[in-house]
C-alpha cells in the first residue's frame, strides 16, 4: 500500500494545450488508480487552487502542457499552498518554458544549440534571412506542441510566419534550421532514458503528426551509433541540470549527419498520452507506465 495520501492530478488548465494536457492527465489519473493511489482530477480552469487544500489533498501530479502549468505559476502557487508537486520548480520551470532563454543559458555553458534571432513587426526580414539562412524555423517562445510554428523558405514568408507566432506571444524567436535526425531525450530522476528517433512525415513532426495520426514512426533503440548516443545522454543531463529542472523532462535536439548535434528545448511537463515519448523511453528502460507514473510521484516536493 502506498503512502501518498490524497493525490490531485492537475490536467487541462487554459493553455492552448489544454486537448493535450486532459490526455496526459486522464493517462496519469488511470495508471495511480490502478496502482491503489487515491487520485483525483482537478482542472485549474473550472476550479480554485485553494480547494486542494480545503479539500485535503496531499500531493499533486501536475499533467499540465503550457502556460499556467508548466511555466512556474502553479508551482508557486502549490509552493504556497504547502502541496508538494511533481517535476521542477518555480525557477526551472519558468526558465525552461522560455525558449530564447534557455538558448542563452545553454550556449554560456557549452550545450550547442542553433543560431538564432528575437523577432518583431519591424524587423529587417532580409536581414534576418542573411544572417541565419534558409530555410529558417519561427516558432513562439512560451508554447509548446509546435503551436505557432512555421517552417520559412523566403524572406516573403517571414511577415506571415512572424504574424502566426505573435498571435500565441508577443516574444517571437527565429532558428536557424537544422537539418537532421529528430530525436528526443527524456530524463527520470538521475538517469537519461534511451533516445528516440522520431521520424515524421515529410520531416514534418507537427501537432496533427505529434498526437493524432499513427503516421509518424518513434525509433525505440534509435539505431544511431552507442557513442554519440552515450554523449548525447551526458549532455542532456546537463542540460536539465544547468536550468535548475528536477524530477523528470524531456529535450528534443536534431543530430546532423556528421555526428554533431543540436539541443532545441527542454520540457519540463512533457505529455504522457499514448503517443508520448517519455512513456516510450521508459519503456525501453524496463519501466512500465504505471510505474513510470509511480516514480514520478515519488519525488514530489515543494519547493
Amino acid at each position: 500500500m502506498n503512502n501518498f495520501g490524497k493525490v490531485a492530478v492537475l490536467l487541462g488548465g487554459r493553455s492552448a494545450e489544454r486537448e493535450i494536457s486532459l490526455l496526459s492527465g486522464n493517462a496519469v489519473l488511470g495508471a495511480l488508480r490502478e496502482r491503489g493511489v487515491d487520485a483525483h482530477a482537478f482542472d485549474p480552469a473550472d476550479r480554485t487552487l485553494s480547494d486542494l487544500k480545503r479539500e485535503g489533498f496531499q500531493r499533486a501530479f501536475i499533467a499540465l502542457h503550457g502556460r499556467f502549468g508548466e511555466d512556474g505559476t502553479v508551482q508557486g502557487a502549490l509552493e504556497l499552498l504547502g502541496i508538494p508537486y511533481t517535476g521542477s520548480g518555480v525557477m526551472a520551470s519558468s526558465l525552461a518554458m522560455d525558449k530564447w532563454r534557455t538558448k542563452l543559458i545553454w550556449q554560456a555553458v557549452g550545450i550547442p544549440s542553433p543560431q538564432d534571432m528575437l523577432l518583431e513587426a519591424k524587423s529587417d526580414w532580409k536581414n534576418v534571412v542573411q544572417t541565419l539562412g534558409l530555410p529558417l524555423i519561427v516558432k513562439p517562445v512560451h508554447e509548446g506542441s509546435t503551436i505557432g510554428l512555421s517552417k520559412v523558405t523566403s524572406a516573403e514568408q517571414l511577415a506571415g510566419a512572424y504574424e502566426l507566432a505573435a498571435r500565441h506571444d508577443p516574444a517571437v524567436l527565429a532558428e536557424e534550421f537544422i537539418a537532421g535526425k529528430e530525436l528526443t531525450a527524456s530524463v527520470l530522476g538521475d538517469q537519461a532514458l534511451p533516445l528516440i528517433w522520431i521520424e515524421a512525415p515529410g520531416g514534418n513532426y507537427d501537432y496533427q503528426n505529434k498526437y493524432f495520426t499513427d503516421d509518424t514512426k518513434y525509433h525505440c533503440p534509435s539505431g544511431i551509433p552507442t557513442d554519440i548516443e552515450d554523449e548525447i545522454r551526458a549532455v542532456t543531463l546537463n542540460a536539465f541540470r544547468v536550468l535548475g529542472c528536477e524530477g523528470w523532462g524531456r529535450a528534443d535536439l536534431i543530430l546532423r549527419a556528421d555526428g554533431s548535434y543540436c539541443f532545441l528545448e527542454m520540457n519540463t511537463s512533457p505529455g504522457m498520452t499514448g503517443h508520448s515519448l517519455v512513456p516510450m523511453a521508459a519503456r525501453q528502460a524496463g519501466i512500465s507506465f504505471p510505474d513510470l507514473v509511480l516514480k514520478i510521484l515519488e519525488g514530489a516536493h515543494v519547493g
